[in-house]
């Protein structure tokens, strides 16, 4: 009789240990697809400035937008977290589409070699983001599932895994950009 309960306790500690190898598992990948995502952010951000500083050689008297664009730049970079993060994307994509305005209005400046180039780079690493964007999302909606499902719920509310937030485009990415040329 002691065997057999010895033999319980030994699964109930296997199965337990798998279960939390399991949530580590997917806790991991929801930080690596997190990290994938900050690394075509910083890509973005790098070219930013390239471009603004493009766009103002052509179209120095549109400041605001400028300004707007740094700021935006600025405040995404030191966002924090999914949700922080995807407002300030959806703020700064907006200030984005607003110098891309300004530069239709330049014939000379989108038939410059430069900007085309900054422009190709910027639509790739937009689609980039996207795309770890959505591994993101998909990651996260994996584990918070498997905290989720009975029996892993029991451990990981034990070891204190907890659920992750999705990233999502705030209202700001929901609204045209305004643009006013006088």
């Amino acid at each position: 009789m002691p065997w057999i309960i010895i033999g319980v306790i030994a699964l109930l500690v296997i199965i337990v240990i798998s279960i939390y190898n399991r949530l580590v598992v997917a806790r991991n990948r929801v930080d690596n697809a997190w990290a994938q995502v900050e690394v075509q952010l910083k890509r973005r951000y790098d070219l930013i400035p390239n471009l603004v500083e493009t766009v103002k050689g052509y179209a120095s008297h549109e400041r605001a937008t400028f300004e707007a664009v740094t700021q935006a730049r600025a405040a995404a970079q030191s966002a924090s977290g999914p949700a922080e993060q995807a407002q300030a994307e959806g703020i700064l994509t907006q200030a984005l589409r607003q110098l891309f305005a300004v530069a239709e209005a330049y014939p000379e400046l989108r038939a410059s070699e430069n900007f085309m180039s900054l422009q190709g780079d910027l639509t790739d690493t937009e689609n980039k983001i996207q795309v770890s964007r959505q591994i993101y999302n998909d990651t996260v909606l994996t584990y918070n599932n498997l905290i989720q499902q009975v029996p892993t719920n029991f451990v990981a509310s034990m070891f204190g895994f907890t659920a992750r937030e999705y990233f999502e485009a705030g209202d700001e990415a929901q609204q045209a950009p305004r643009v006013d040329f006088s």
